[in-house]
């Protein structure tokens, strides 16, 4: 019944995924789920609130914890969550995976789809759980936990479904051999390696987390999910749709567990180290990542820090270029692994349609361009969001003794509708090109460095280096001249960095498209893993080769 019902979805994102050009299965505005979705999802995010979550089909849970704490409220969520032995959790993982490894692969994209279907159910309530853990304001976290992450999952299915059928299952192979023939029945099977973990992070619990999960499910792995503890009820409502639609379908809700911890007893490190895991996804920090990275014997994705570069050279539109950036910074206060970060600006300014700017120029307009949009009470509060916990805060407001000049110090910024919110403005830090001490490594946050450089060579030479050496997950870059641009991408694409050139309007840097656009690329230290291509699946299976000679 769900292979015939969702065969004509998951045929598309297949087609899609060859295709690369625009698709989305679900909807990315809010209005497309009905008027009453949103207060009904307000209104079922508030019910959780303060008690025990129960939306889980685990059970033996040995305790419960919970610390969320909303970035718009200050207030506690109230939230607790069971916990789960290492050993319970890895034994009912084995025990549900046994079913799920020998089900075709066309049933497991029927089951998987349909969890998403469920999932979708859910949107408004995870939206609020993710705006109130995470700071992303109602509209990033609608989407980004959203209808984007059921994308990137669905992503994940299809691709999985087209590679587990790359070969055919069995076939008769026969080889003359002069006066008789050789025939055998060989038959392939694609063999899952065994359980996976999927470790999250606290700014996009459900976006982060799903592809690593559908890309372990669909491949006939089991997952336990290891969300942040700061950052776990969005991506528990996930679970409870997901475990839900295995149980009415006939399948072991362990197949996916989520396993909640507190930050005084963290067992990312338990999982990961323990013998039976063969999979890890991980999103974060490089420290860590890096460490997962090293264990033997494990099959390793990761997403960590990266440094992000803009390269400024000429323009057609200056004003439309400086909002677009001044936008692209301000986004959900710089907290996106592919934010900008590093300006590079030459110190003879840049060419315009409109004739030459100076540096001094470009700067202060760029400046402008940040205080006009942060302080701006429809706008400013909706694009910041809130600062997801206090040692961002504390980073932002160090930045100014970083060293170099000031060009704006970051403020406070009042946020109308929640008056406790996190919320600061930007932190812009003007330095030299020999102040690679500053700008050699992420700051993660609101906090910008304009490097100024000798000229746009310099500047490609210094974004490459940075890219080589610390990792970049995205590049933003400006230039009117066909071969600065075809040399730009010569050189980043060259550290395995992908370039976004001459942004203006309603794209930013920041946004990755299902679908089209490769999330990391895997090649550099920002992280050895991409969001959806191959190897992201077919590393998690092994082609088995089976032979038995016919009479």
């Amino acid at each position: 019944m769900l292979v015939t019902k969702h065969q004509n979805t998951i045929d598309a994102a297949v087609k899609a995924n060859h295709a690369r050009t625009f698709y989305s299965h679900y909807p990315e505005h809010p209005k497309a789920y009905g008027e009453e979705a949103h207060a009904k999802g307000v209104q079922s995010y508030q019910q959780l609130l303060n008690k025990p979550f129960r939306q889980l089909l685990q059970t033996g849970e040995t305790g419960w914890v919970g610390e969320e704490v909303s970035p718009y409220t200050q207030e506690v969520l109230g939230v607790t969550y069971p916990i789960f032995a290492i050993d319970d959790l890895i034994k009912k993982a084995t025990a549900a995976g046994q079913q799920w490894g020998h089900t075709d692969v066309r049933e497991r994209a029927a089951v998987l789809t349909e969890t998403l279907e469920r999932i979708k159910d859910y949107f408004f309530d995870i939206a609020n759980a993710t705006m109130h853990t995470t700071g992303q304001s109602f509209m990033m976290s609608f989407q980004a936990s959203g209808p984007h992450a059921n994308d990137r999952a669905l992503e994940a299915i299809a691709t999985g479904y087209h590679e587990l059928q790359r070969y055919p299952s069995e076939l008769e192979w026969e080889k003359p051999m002069g006066k008789t023939t050789i025939r055998l029945k060989k038959t392939f099977k694609a063999i899952p390696k065994g359980i996976g973990v999927v470790i999250g992070c606290s700014t996009f619990p459900v976006w982060n987390t799903l592809p690593g999960v559908y890309a372990d499910l669909i491949t006939g792995n089991p997952v336990i999910i290891k969300p942040h503890p700061r950052a776990i009820l969005p991506i528990a409502i996930a679970v409870g749709a997901i475990q839900q639609v295995l149980q009415e379908n006939g399948y072991d809700p362990h197949l996916c567990q989520l396993a909640a911890d507190s930050s005084d007893n963290l067992i990312a490190k338990k999982l990961a180290e323990h013998p039976d895991v063969q999979l890890i996804d991980y999103t974060g920090s490089s420290a860590f990542g890096n460490y997962v990275e090293s264990l033997p014997g494990k099959t390793v994705f990761t997403e960590k820090a990266g440094v992000n570069s803009v390269l400024l050279d000429s323009v057609k539109d200056l004003d439309a270029v400086i909002q677009n950036l001044a936008f692209s910074v301000s986004l959900y206060s710089g907290q996106m692994c592919t934010a900008p970060q590093n300006f590079f600006i030459p110190e003879t300014g840049i060419s315009t349609a409109a004739g030459h700017v100076s540096f001094n120029e470009v700067v202060q307009r760029f400046k402008d361009a940040v205080v006009a949009l942060v302080t701006n009470p429809k706008m400013g509060p909706g694009t910041l969001g809130a600062l997801q916990n206090e040692a961002t805060a504390a980073r932002v407001q160090e930045a100014q003794q970083l060293g170099g000049k000031v060009v704006l110090a970051s403020t406070a910024v009042n946020n109308e509708e929640f008056s406790n919110a996190r919320v600061m403005a930007p932190a812009i830090l003007e330095v030299t090109s020999a102040d690679n001490n500053i700008y050699e490594k992420e700051l993660f946050g609101p906090v910008v460095l304009v490097i100024k450089t000798k000229d746009t060579a310099h500047t490609i030479q210094l974004a490459k280096q940075m890219a080589r050496k610390h990792g970049a997950i995205t590049c933003a870059a400006y230039t009117t001249d066909n071969a600065t641009k075809e040399m730009i991408a010569d050189e980043m694409n060259s550290v395995f960095t992908p370039v976004s050139f001459n942004l203006t309007g309603y794209i930013w840097v920041n946004q990755h498209a299902a679908f089209s656009d490769f999330h990391v690329s895997g090649g550099n230290p920002a992280g050895n893993a991409s969001f959806t291509n191959q190897e992201f699946i077919i590393k998690r299976f092994v082609w088995v080769g089976n032979r038995e000679l016919m009479e």
